[in-house]
């Protein structure tokens, strides 16, 4: 039952009893205290009693630091690796070095390609060599490859009806001397009456075929007295072939040629000659356009060879891929060349040669006496030789173009 008093108030209610002092401000901060899982509340400063002292908290802690490491122990680090940029000496440093190595493999499938032949070797009373580098240079009629088709194509005659063996169409001498004197290229008819050692006097061209390139380049040296250094030659296919790659040699003829014997005609003008039309160019001699006969073959062989040479050695074959891959192609099959011979010895012959178009090089044949060109003059033979042997200038009264 409630209790009320009532006194001077009337019937006002009494207020409720005060709890016990001590429990009253327990109670108090029973209620204030955080929920488990929650740190300080933010209600903490107006909740906390007056008079009660303020909580101290401990500050952070500092941040850990790694204690400093001994300069011997570990090495200094590294800057950031920086992008490597090519500079244009770079560029063309690696575009030189892969010029050379193409140049290298060039120089190394030529060198292992070239067919080779023992034709220089040393015998009793052989010339000494003196000053220069000589080079015999023979154009053979060697069908070697050639199918049937071809030989009809290239019309390189019948072997039996021309007696069999081999021959040579072309033997030239190319003197390259060690001073500032012009080269030269000396053509040596085919029909001139020489010794042949072991076979008595008969045609030059008849010691290829009894004994090959060794008789005839002891042939020659016992009748020029020239030491030879080197040996090339080129057969009838090979010949058609390295023109046809390169897609002809320009020439300009002066009169219409027409070979009887082989049936080959060249009309007069400029033009580029393919390998048929080469090939017909310098055998020909049966023709109006020939009067002189082989002298006058022996001439357009020169003439031939300048313009070979100087069109191989152009930028337009050399740059020119379309040109360049199938003369390096061809050039194994249609060469032989000394044992002793070397890829670099041929690019000096072809540097020599190469100003043969431009008056650069001295082109003559062996003087003789009569235009059957079987016998040489003697006394104009031997100015010839001494100079050739001594590194002079060729007079001109030797001279025979």
């Amino acid at each position: 039952m409630a209790m009320t008093y009532r006194g001077d108030d009337g019937g006002r209610r009494m207020p409720p009893p005060r709890p016990p002092a001590g429990r009253s401000r327990e109670h108090q901060r029973a209620q204030m205290m955080p929920l488990p899982g929650r740190g300080r509340s933010p209600y903490d400063e107006r909740t906390r009693p007056m008079g009660e002292p303020e909580p101290q908290y401990a500050p952070p802690p500092p941040p850990r630091r790694e204690p400093p490491r001994p300069a011997d122990d570990y090495p200094p680090s590294r800057p950031p690796r920086r992008r490597r940029r090519w500079s244009f000496g770079k560029v063309l440093g690696a575009l030189v070095l892969v010029f050379v190595v193409f140049l290298a493999g060039i120089w190394v499938y030529l060198e292992f390609s070239i067919k080779r032949v023992e034709a220089l070797a040393d015998y009793s009373g052989r010339p000494v060599a003196e000053s220069g580098t000589n080079w015999l240079i023979v154009g053979s009629d060697s069908r070697e490859g050639l199918t049937a088709e071809d030989e009809e194509r290239l019309a390189t005659g019948d072997v039996a009806a021309a007696g069999g063996g081999q021959r040579t169409d072309t033997i030239m001498v190319a003197h390259i001397p060690d001073n500032d004197t012009k080269p030269t290229l000396l053509s040596l008819p085919r029909d001139s009456q020489v010794k042949i050692p072991g076979h008595g006097t008969n045609k030059i061209n008849a010691a290829f075929s009894l004994g090959g390139p060794k008789l005839l380049a002891q042939t020659v040296e016992g009748a020029t007295g020239l030491h030879l250094d080197h040996y090339a030659e080129i057969g009838f296919g090979g010949f058609a072939k390295i023109v046809d790659a390169i897609g002809g040699v320009d020439m300009c003829i002066d009169k219409d040629m027409n070979d009887t014997m082989t049936g080959i005609s060249i009309k007069a003008g400029c033009q580029s000659l393919d390998g048929r039309s080469a090939l017909g160019f310098v055998r020909m001699r049966h023709s109006d356009a020939t009067p002189r006969s082989d002298l006058d073959r022996v001439a357009n062989q020169r003439k031939f060879i300048g313009a070979l040479v100087s069109q191989i050695a152009s930028p337009g074959t050399l740059l020119n891929p379309f040109d360049f891959f199938p003369l390096l192609s061809s050039a194994p099959d249609a060469l032989t060349m000394d044992s002793g011979d070397h890829v670099h010895n041929l690019a000096g012959l072809a540097i020599a040669m190469r100003g043969i178009s431009s008056g650069g090089v001295v082109t003559t044949t062996v003087p003789v006496t009569s235009g059957s060109a079987e016998n040489w003059d003697k006394n104009k033979s031997k100015q010839l030789f001494d100079a050739l042997k001594s590194d002079s200038a060729v007079p001109d009264s030797v001279i025979v173009n």
